[in-house]
């Protein structure tokens, strides 16, 4: 396999000479340049695999090089080196599409890591098959535009917020991003932010020693050690206590965890991504997540788009359940055409998770030759607000009104997650407590 050849671009001769040595030492040729524009000329001359740049150079910034080389069809990776303390920049670097950055003074255990996670991407080495047993389904231009960037996204290092509502596939997603980095092969950890109590985060994020607390009787690795060279996703990351939003800020900038009960901080190599169904930017607003934290985790947004925009995916979608479905199954009963038309017309306020249900459900009651409309069970009450009660002002007051309304909505939620109040309080954007106090108000309980 030839040789990888990495460019280097900084005005200052002792980090050209330092870098240069440690490319060296890792077998990449080297071509320097001091500014922009012998930087350009290098790039028309020779193909690189790899650019380590600074952000700050005589006719320019850094900036215009990542812009600029990732213009081609496959671009360069490219890693910036900012000055210490500057994450805004790094930030910006990664919105531009830098591949990682790091810091000054140059810690070189952490610039190895960055060189050899891009030197993975090299065509010559990236050439492995990629085939998982995760597919994301659907043809809609919503659909083709999230599996590009994906694409695009598995290329880099940069943290991405990955948004939507509950039951369209975040989690999905995420793993597909990790299984289409050079992380492929290290863990990809996921870690519901909301099933932890709140006074075992710290412990479960980045573990303890032996005797830091009661009941800690051994020694325990956090998840940021555990996903050490992977992935770790932060499924409702919304969740959070502020006392961990700090700390774990400290953890993403400085890439270092500190257990319970230590002294010593460890060095971790871990790719942040994170995920949840509420209105992170809102919380940001009221001041139940910390703003710092939300600019660090969401350097890259990355929408989910709910099933209901995504009409002509349902059926592709349900053919593909079905098929997976009866495999385990010694009954094949197809979906007539009427209740096909049925679910391409539902709103599915549980999404694809709410079409997996539904359609299990409806092989279980259906009479083994075809599943019928009436097999769906669909909720009659898909969306509360549509299907709420005309308002005459003359025989109907403001109380009894909107507790109607509300009742339609819950009803309509607990029904599409077969009555499971937890799923149902996560599709709605409540509390499990929050959601049991309604039900009890409303009788439903």
């Amino acid at each position: 396999m030839k040789k990888p050849q990495a460019l280097i671009v900084d005005d200052e001769p002792d980090i050209r000479e330092l870098l240069e040595i440690t490319l060296e030492r890792m077998d990449v040729t080297t071509l320097s340049a001091e500014c922009l524009k012998t930087a350009r000329t290098l790039l028309k001359q020779h193909r690189f695999d790899l650019c380590l740049t600074d952000m700050k150079l005589p006719d320019g910034d850094g900036l215009d090089l990542v812009e600029y080389l990732q213009l081609g069809d496959k671009p360069t990776p490219v890693a910036v080196i900012t000055a210490h303390g500057s994450m805004d920049t790094a930030i910006r670097a990664m919105k531009a599409g830098a591949f990682d950055f790091i810091a000054k003074p140059l810690d070189l255990p952490v610039l190895r890591q960055i060189i050899s996670k891009a030197l993975l991407l090299r065509p010559e080495v990236n050439s492995k098959d990629k085939r998982t047993r995760h597919i994301l389904l659907g043809e809609s231009a919503a659909m083709c535009q999230v599996r590009s960037k994906i694409e695009k996204l598995a290329r880099s290092q940069a943290p991405v917020y990955i948004s939507g509502e509950s039951g369209s596939g975040k989690e999905l997603v995420a793993r597909l991003i990790h299984q289409q980095s050079p992380r492929s092969d290290k863990p990809f950890i996921a870690v519901n932010c909301g099933a932890i109590p709140h006074e075992l985060m710290e412990s479960e994020f980045f573990g303890h020693r032996k005797g830091s607390f009661s009941g800690a009787i051994a020694d325990k690795t956090g998840l940021f050690q555990a996903a050490e060279s992977g992935t770790l996703f932060l499924d409702e990351v919304a969740d959070l206590p502020q006392s961990l939003q700090v700390k774990l800020l400290r953890a993403i900038q400085e890439k270092k965890v500190r257990k319970v009960g230590d002294s010593q901080e460890i060095p971790v190599d871990v790719r942040i991504l994170s995920a949840t169904h509420r209105d992170l930017g809102q919380m940001v607003q009221t001041g139940q997540f910390r703003q710092d934290l939300y600019y660090r985790i969401n350097v890259i947004d990355l929408n989910i788009p709910p099933l209901r925009q995504r009409g002509d995916d349902i059926i592709q979608l349900t053919r593909h359940i079905l098929a997976t479905l009866n495999k385990s199954s010694e009954q094949q009963p197809p979906l007539s055409e009427a209740a096909l038309l049925a679910l391409r017309h539902y709103a599915f306020p549980g999404n694809v998770r709410e079409l997996e249900n539904i359609l299990e459900r409806a092989m279980a009651l259906s009479d083994g030759k075809t599943i019928e409309v009436e097999d769906l069970n669909l909720p009659s009450a898909s969306n509360g607000a549509e299907n709420a009660p005309e308002l005459d002002p003359a025989q109907t007051s403001l109380e009894d009104y909107l507790p109607a309304i509300e009742k339609k909505v819950l009803v309509a939620a607990l029904e599409s997650t077969q009555w499971d109040k937890a799923s149902a309080a996560e599709q709605l954007g409540l509390s499990f407590k929050s959601l049991h106090y309604r039900l009890k108000k409303l009788g439903l309980n």
